[in-house]
């Protein structure tokens, strides 16, 4: 099976795992800073808080920008799930704004729409996560000006996306947002196994992230209630959860950040050999807006059924069952059964229906050869010329 995904492992990463299994610390020492400070200097961001997933620290990220109860959070319908959860888990309620048909992503026109309802109904959004979808970014500069018309916060799940650039600079800056996120699970582009980032400019917020990543404990003497009786002591100022990346973690993200580079202009120079290699076949290539330079986590087609001899699922599964991983990302968010029960209907976004049923992750990685590119496509060619099994 050649894989839609998968992390390399150099022996470079495992010495440096090593290394720290012989240390001192194997949860909270010198790597975990260190690594945050890697990542920060990369992307040019002020602070990086370090958590055990993308998930957690969206969670945090929705703590520290006050979302409760009451209050609203929008993303988009075509993501993982956990854009969208991250609300819930605060007590808010959750609403989508549909897809740009090009680049999947959000789409500024959409939201401006429901940005001019919401206004005149009461019910503006207090949270708007963004969701950078394969690694290129969502035009940023225009939804940052929407912000500051309607007053919500951004948060860029930009899972997808590091070592992308957004305007010639690397997404994660915050430029046009109050928080980015990045994930470092298996598939993505660098990997800790488990583990995830928050990236911020604003003091406040990176003190908030760093309480809620750790249980609400603080040690500084300027945010007890009173002075400390001792240097062993702490206080817990606010409810907060054990979020925090082990020594472990980091130390695999230090070394496989000295590759990030490299991983993501082989992911380029691959999609660019995609784009030429399917030419010719009933298949949509994923479209790239000259604003944004894309990780390229996933290469997603579009199948054009008109013209296709097989459905989507007919495809997906004789492409499986020839060693080819292909997957699907994803299945829009308000069709899943959780926010089903919330009242929302599939169609209420049709054009995250439409990319839905079209849509396949083809396999891409940086450890994927030509050759096996080429056996990709030669399988996916051969595949949508057979007849369909009726």
């Amino acid at each position: 099976m050649i894989p839609y995904g998968r992390q390399e492992i150099t022996q470079a990463d495992i010495d440096a795992v090593v290394e720290v299994l012989q240390s001192d610390f194997l949860t909270q020492g010198p790597k975990v800073p260190q690594f945050e400070q890697n990542v920060a200097a990369k992307v040019g961001a002020r602070y990086a808080l370090a958590v055990n997933s993308a998930t957690s620290a969206l969670h945090i990220a929705c703590m520290a920008l006050g979302l409760g109860k009451g209050d609203l959070l929008w993303t988009t319908p075509v993501t993982f799930v956990a854009s969208a959860n991250c609300g819930v888990y605060c007590g808010a309620e959750v609403d989508f704004v549909d897809i740009d048909p090009r680049t999947y992503n959000l789409s500024p026109d959409e939201l401006e729409a429901k940005l001019v309802i919401a206004e005149r109904e009461g019910k503006l959004p207090k949270i708007l996560v963004v969701v950078h979808l394969s690694g290129q970014s969502c035009d940023m500069e225009t939804i940052n000006a929407l912000s500051k018309r309607y007053g919500f916060k951004i948060i860029e799940d930009a899972s997808h996306a590091i070592g992308g650039k957004y305007k010639d600079e690397y997404v994660g800056n915050c430029r046009y947002s109050d928080i980015t996120v990045f994930s470092f699970h298996p598939v993505k582009i660098v990997t800790t196994a488990e583990g995830g980032m928050a990236l911020t400019n604003d003091d406040d917020l990176a003190e908030k992230m760093n309480l809620h990543r750790s249980h609400g404990i603080t040690r500084k003497p300027d945010l007890m209630t009173h002075k400390p009786e001792g240097s062993w002591y702490y206080q817990q100022i606010e409810l907060g959860y054990n979020y925090r990346m082990t020594e472990l973690q980091a130390a695999l993200g230090i070394s496989q950040m000295k590759r990030l580079d490299a991983y993501v202009t082989r992911r380029q120079d691959l999609a660019n050999r995609y784009d030429v290699l399917l030419q010719g076949l009933p298949v949509t290539s994923p479209w790239q807006h000259p604003d944004s330079y894309s990780a390229f986590h996933l290469y997603v087609i579009r199948l054009q059924s008109e013209k296709a001899k097989l459905t989507r699922c007919q495809l997906f599964e004789r492409l499986r069952e020839q060693g080819i991983g292909v997957n699907i990302h994803y299945i829009p968010v308000h069709t899943q059964p959780y926010y089903q029960k919330m009242g929302f209907k599939p169609e209420s976004y049709p054009k995250s229906m439409d990319y839905y049923s079209e849509a396949i992750s083809l396999p891409l990685h940086q450890s994927l050869t030509d050759a096996e590119q080429d056996q990709v496509i030669d399988t996916l060619r051969a595949t949508l010329e057979l007849e369909p099994v009726r």
